[in-house]
């Protein structure tokens, strides 16, 4: 299969039923995805796939053969964050952390397809992503901040 990873191109010889998400760990090296629960309930390994915001747990990697696939490590850097990352940190969502790459993947998303999004668009969009943790007014906060940021961007 060929892919290309945060604009890096791979080639690996793998089954082609294997989920992105075990492509990415455990033949690319990229952490950022995590598995919770392989039944794409959860958001934990949320990705971009050719601009789509996907469960990485239930992609094969026959249909991600050619795709372009954005992971958390390609959505900024740490020198030039991308303003749901800015946001994460000043409204410090993050508590335990395990399932914030997946939320700021979908966040991400979500403010690609709606700018400006209300309350009941975020928690329609977001409403996939579990946090165990409980930071769910922390990450509404933080959507809004970035999307005030990429207004002004």
């Amino acid at each position: 299969m060929k892919l290309t990873v945060n604009g890096v191109e791979h080639e690996a010889d793998i089954e082609p039923d294997m989920p992105l998400l075990w492509v990415l760990r455990d033949e690319l090296k990229i952490r950022g995805p995590k598995y919770g629960c392989g039944i794409a309930q959860c958001g934990a390994c949320t990705v971009h796939m050719d601009g789509v915001a996907v469960r990485s747990c239930q992609i094969s990697a026959g249909d991600a053969d050619g795709a372009d696939v954005v992971t958390i490590e390609g959505l900024g850097t740490p020198d030039s964050l991308h303003a749901v990352q800015a946001a994460w940190i000043e409204h410090q969502v993050a508590q335990c952390g395990y399932c914030q790459s997946g939320q700021i993947m979908q966040a991400a998303y979500l403010l690609e397809m709606t700018p400006e999004p209300t309350d009941e668009d975020i928690d329609k969009v977001m409403g996939g992503n579990l946090c165990r943790c409980g930071t769910y007014l922390r990450i509404r906060a933080a959507i809004k901040s970035a999307s005030d940021a990429m207004k002004g961007a």
